[in-house]
C-alpha cells in the first residue's frame, strides 16, 4: 500500500481518494468524517452554479466577484455571502444530494468551514467538476469552476499539486483549507483538485486533521497525494481500495 510510505505524526490522521476518470479506476485511505475548512468553497460555487442553472440565469456581477475572491484567494467575507445566497447548510446539503455526496452535511449557522466531509465525496465533488459525463453543472459552469481552481494564489499553491509533473500552466487546478482548532490548537488541513501526470489527469483529494503546525499539515497533505497518484503508475484496477482506516499505518 503506498500510504505506508507517508510519514503521518503521532495523533495526526489523514484520507485520501484518488479516481482516473478515463478508466474509472480508483483507490481510497480511510473514510472518516473531516472538517473541510475552505476546500468547501469549491462545493458552495458549484451549488451556486447548479441554481443559477435551474433558474435558467448566469451567476450576477456580484455573485462571480465573490466566486473570484472565494476561490482564488480563498476569501472568507467572500464565502460567506454565497453561502448565504445558496441557503447556508440547507441549501449545500440539497445540492450536494443531486451531486452524489451523501456524506457531506454542511455546517452549523454561518459557519461553512465546519462542514463534515469525506474524501470520497470530494472526488465526487471534483467529478461533477472536472468530468462531462454524469455532471450535473453545465460545461459552462464546470469551466468556470475548473478556471478559478486554476489560478490559484501563488502562496496557496500546495497541496495536491504536488503531485502533478508541472508546478504551474495546465498541470494542477486546486483548492485547499486550513484551519486550527481553538479547542486543541492542532491543525485541519485539506487538498482537493485536478493534477495531470504523465499526460493523464487524477482527481485527488486529501484530507488530514491533528497536525502541530499548518506546515506539517501541508507536508502530509503533499506526502499522501504523491503517494495516492503513484499507485497508478502501473495497473491499478477500477474500484481497488487502499485501506480501511485513516490512521497513522504502521
Amino acid at each position: 500500500m503506498a500510504m505506508a510510505s507517508v510519514p503521518v505524526a503521532d495523533g495526526a490522521e489523514v484520507s485520501v481518494a484518488v479516481l482516473d476518470p478515463a478508466s474509472g479506476a480508483s483507490a481510497s485511505y480511510g473514510s472518516g468524517l473531516y472538517e473541510t475548512a475552505s476546500i468547501v468553497k469549491v462545493d458552495i460555487l458549484a451549488v451556486l452554479l447548479f441554481r443559477a442553472q435551474d433558474a435558467g440565469r448566469a451567476p450576477t456581477a456580484e455573485e462571480e466577484a465573490h466566486a473570484v475572491a472565494m476561490i482564488e484567494r480563498s476569501d472568507n467575507d467572500s464565502a460567506s455571502a454565497l453561502w448565504r445566497a445558496i441557503g447556508a447548510a440547507g441549501g449545500l446539503d440539497a445540492g450536494n444530494a443531486r451531486f452524489g455526496l451523501s456524506r457531506t452535511r454542511g455546517g452549523d449557522g454561518p459557519l461553512w468551514g465546519l462542514t463534515q466531509t469525506t474524501a470520497a465525496d470530494q472526488v465526487a465533488l471534483l467529478r461533477q467538476v472536472f468530468v462531462a459525463d454524469g455532471s450535473e453543472l453545465s460545461e459552462a459552469s464546470r469551466a468556470y469552476v475548473g478556471g478559478l481552481m486554476g489560478r490559484i494564489t501563488e502562496g496557496q499553491r500546495w497541496g495536491v499539486s504536488a503531485a502533478a509533473d508541472t508546478a504551474g500552466g495546465s498541470g494542477w487546478a486546486l483548492k485547499n483549507g486550513w484551519l486550527r482548532r481553538g479547542t486543541t490548537g492542532l491543525w485541519v488541513v485539506n487538498s482537493i483538485g485536478r493534477v495531470t501526470t504523465g499526460g493523464r489527469d487524477r482527481l485527488v483529494a486529501v484530507l488530514s486533521r491533528g497536525s502541530a503546525s499548518r506546515a506539517e499539515g501541508i507536508a502530509l497533505t503533499e506526502a499522501a497525494a504523491r503517494a495516492a497518484v503513484s499507485l497508478f503508475r502501473g495497473a491499478v484496477p477500477p474500484g481497488e481500495d487502499g485501506a480501511a482506516s485513516g490512521q497513522k499505518s504502521s
